[in-house]
């Protein structure tokens, strides 16, 4: 850990720092993701963002979680619940596997029950982040004419390019699947596809009918751009997309979608502002059609993978394609999308959405 600059949670309106974690591996066991070793440090002053009601026999807090995650609260042989009850002075009760339930914290002092709090949603807050993606928040881009001028971009550039190096029909995107994502979600339970449900609408309702004035968003879909340094070594190609009128409307409706749902929590805070573009190309769909760029990076039981890819030449598509025209949208609805599901249409299932008019 940097001394000088470590790692910091923030926690219902308050920040703690993150100590070292370590890890203990067992031979003939699957996983290897038993850690505990006491590492919040948690600020002197009482913390007031927990409800912790007063009882008969002394103080009792809950904890919302996915089932999911209790495993991690537990760890192996109930190793790290029994390390948490010892050093808050705690009795903690997590419902069984599988079945859905508040965690349930109960102790002789309000500062123990507090303490044992901060540390589980530390840890609930650290396997969550290893959680592979489950949905994203997007605008579908698939209309016909899109589809239709995306297909005739991949004709002309595999009639022109395919001699560059790294260029064939594998990598680029299936025209049925085009969007705009706003932000990668990981929603673990039904609960959770309601809450994100729920927070979109208030954003209909708090600024998104303003900035749209209750019509669709009219957008053009032109010119390509690349997303690494080197134009001789691109590993995604996507389309720029802006409103047609010139404004900054889009932009400010993202950004302000981004920011709700970051405050949240429901999505990890990488980013000031969404990056509007469409992928047509990505090296990544080469050996799986069905792979979604940077966010598949954790296997569902939060251990990293590495996708190995090639790179392709994109200095001649850039050159020759540089203002290629995909045609113009009329945005009208943000969707919740689950990952690697398809509808009827072929484009991702829809969890919910809102509709601007």
């Amino acid at each position: 850990m940097e001394v000088l600059r470590p790692q910091l949670v923030r926690i219902g309106g308050r920040i703690y720092r993150k100590n070292p974690i370590q890890e203990q591996t067992y031979q003939h066991e699957e996983e290897d993701e038993d850690f505990y070793q006491g590492f919040v440090e948690c600020a002197e002053d009482p913390c007031d963002a927990y409800e912790v009601v007063q009882t008969q026999q002394g103080f009792r807090c809950t904890v919302k979680a996915p089932s999911l995650l209790y495993k991690h609260i537990v760890g192996k042989r109930g190793d790290t619940r029994k390390k948490l009850e010892v050093e808050t002075k705690t009795s903690i009760s997590i419902p069984k596997p599988g079945q859905e339930g508040e965690i349930v914290i109960t102790g002789q002092h309000r500062s123990g029950v507090i303490s044992a709090r901060t540390r589980i949603d530390v840890l609930l807050l650290t396997f969550r982040r290893k959680q592979p993606f489950t949905h994203f928040l997007a605008f579908f881009l698939n209309e016909v004419e899109v589809q239709e001028r995306f297909l005739k971009f991949q004709e002309e550039v595999l009639e022109k390019c395919s001699m560059d190096h790294g260029v064939d029909s594998t990598i680029f995107q299936n025209p049925k699947k085009l969007h705009l994502t706003i932000g990668m979600l990981v929603l673990l339970s039904e609960q959770e596809i309601q809450q994100t449900c729920e927070m979109l609408q208030q954003c209909k309702e708090e600024f998104i009918d303003d900035i749209s004035g209750g019509k669709p968003l009219e957008v053009e879909m032109a010119g390509i751009e690349y997303m690494n340094d080197d134009p001789g070594m691109v590993d995604v190609l996507y389309a720029k997309v802006h409103m047609k009128d010139g404004s900054n409307r889009l932009q400010e409706l993202v950004d302000r979608v981004l920011e709700r749902f970051q405050a949240s929590g429901l999505i990890v805070k990488e980013w000031n502002s969404v990056k509007l573009h469409a992928t047509v190309m990505n090296t990544l769909f080469r050996k799986d059609p069905n792979a979604e760029g940077r966010y598949n990076l954790y296997t569902a039981d939060g251990k990293y993978i590495f996708k190995e890819r090639e790179s392709f030449d994109g200095r001649n598509i850039l050159k020759l394609f540089e203002n290629f025209y995909f045609g113009t949208l009329k945005l009208n609805s943000i969707h919740i999308s689950q990952r690697f599901t398809v509808d009827s249409f072929g484009n991702y299932a829809s969890c919910g959405q809102i509709d601007f008019s």
